[in-house]
């Protein structure tokens, strides 16, 4: 049996926990990196003086790096490992942090966000694999989960920030990003180890020795050389179908590949369009800014809860099922959100609401991917795939933008972002042939091997 069966099946330990713990961290980056831009969007509008077309653009910028990132960046991680990939991109996202904060300009703020995007790109392709490879296959789900709610803690950490510098310079809140992405990569650098399913896969020279000394850490027996030649004779790899069929997986996943993209697409536009155009949409419906800023930070506190909340419910049902779910109900309730924000207390309340569901739905992407890409190749299917998905972040803000100019209100705006998740549901209908653990012969295939 090969590791990757091993650890699946395995009981997992307080160390594996513990680097799904270190990947949430650095997914919180994701979570402040976002939210700065839009919980000080009035202040920065107000400053470069940008019509709505020119902020969404703004906010574009950082996640057209993120596409980037994720689509170039993550093929090293199947090359030289995942640990250099997240070093490296964890100094791109401290340049590009500090940089934005000391900013002439929009166009150097802009500059600055793509090398913040980038780094972001590369961070998240490679962490997401690697709290997958680390979890076994009943917590799975749940891991990827913790490790989503990340984005929730990192941007309500942005939207208290951002709430004591209201009035103030914004550009504190970058400030304080920059310091926490240097921070974490102090903290990566010296904890986090390299995935054991790369190092069975790449076998570099020291491959052996890496591998039995985190398999010690995470409290299972060690493998011999000859353990690994087998695993490889026997060509099992991560189990899959499509990695036993030797050169024909690219074919063999082309249809899944399209399908994941247009999953990441769907919930990514209307992800982005609720996190970053939220509080200044609500500031020209007539609240404050700091009410404004209030209830953007209630969409985070759902998030984190909402992210968690799909990895237990994942745990008993599948996980493709699940996430049809939150979909759905992700698109009912950003409906119920806009109309009742009148109100601050119940749009405070129905945040919350709205934000578990939409951040569930991320946890359920990332949860989703994985398990379709044989080992060698995962970082990149899931680097694509949240490079593709980017399409859909980026467009949001800017098709917002452009519409909201046009005369759009925001409720117009909701309404048409919640249709666009709605239709996530039925790619996710058409991904079940394709997806192993939706399929209970493959299933039992996987349990054979």
């Amino acid at each position: 049996m090969n590791i990757t069966a091993r650890v699946s099946q395995a009981p997992m330990s307080g160390y594996q926990w513990l680097i799904v713990a270190l990947c949430t961290f650095m997914n919180c980056l994701d979570g402040f990196d976002v939210m700065a831009v839009a919980f000080t969007g009035p202040s920065v509008t107000e400053e470069f003086g940008l019509s709505g077309s020119e902020f969404g653009l703004l906010v574009s910028v950082g996640l057209i790096g993120m596409a980037i990132g994720s689509m170039l960046l993550a093929p090293f991680a199947d090359l030289i490992g995942r640990r250099p990939l997240i070093l490296v991109s964890l100094v791109l996202g401290t340049i590009g942090m500090f940089g934005a904060a000391m900013a002439p300009s929009v166009t150097v703020m802009s500059l600055f966000r793509l090398v913040t995007g980038i780094g972001v790109g590369g961070i998240l392709a490679s962490t997401n694999v690697i709290a997958s490879e680390f979890s076994n296959a009943r917590n799975r789900g749940l891991a990827i989960g913790i490790y989503t709610a990340g984005y929730g803690i990192g941007a309500t950490a942005a939207s208290l920030v951002a709430k004591t510098v209201v009035g103030g310079d914004w550009r504190i809140v970058f400030y304080a990003g920059g310091i926490g992405t240097l921070l974490a990569l102090i903290v990566i650098a010296a904890v986090l180890p390299e995935s054991v399913a790369f190092l069975e896969q790449r076998r570099p020279g020291d491959a052996l020795e890496r591998i039995n000394r985190t398999l010690a850490r995470m409290r299972m027996e060690p493998v011999t050389g000859a353990d690994l030649d087998r695993a490889t004779d026997t060509g099992s790899g991560s189990g899959s179908a499509a990695e036993r069929a030797g050169s024909g997986w690219l074919k063999q996943l082309l249809t899944p590949t399209i399908l994941l993209w247009l999953t990441f697409i769907t919930i990514m536009f209307g992800f982005y369009f609720v996190n970053s155009w939220t509080p200044t949409l609500l500031v020209e419906e007539g609240l404050s800014e700091s009410a404004a800023v209030t209830a953007g930070m209630a969409i985070s506190i759902g998030g984190t809860v909402g992210s968690v909340l799909y990895g237990v419910v994942a745990r008993v049902r599948t996980p493709r099922v699940v996430l049809i779910g939150f979909s759905l109900l992700s698109a009912a309730m950003m409906i119920v959100f806009i109309v009742s924000t009148s109100t601050l207390w119940l749009g405070f309340a129905v945040g919350v609401v709205v934000g578990a569901p939409i951040n569930g739905c991320i946890a359920g992407a990332y949860t989703v991917g994985p398990p379709l890409y044989p080992a060698n190749v995962r970082s990149v299917g899931m680097g694509w795939a949240l490079g593709m998905g980017r399409i859909g972040a980026i467009l949001s803000p800017t098709v917002a933008g452009m519409l909201k100019d046009a005369g759009a209100s925001a409720t117009q705006l909701y309404i048409g972002a919640a249709v666009v998740v709605a239709l996530c549901a039925l790619v996710l209908v058409a991904l079940r042939r394709h997806d192993p653990e939706s399929r209970p012969v493959a299933a039992e295939e996987a349990l054979a091997a």
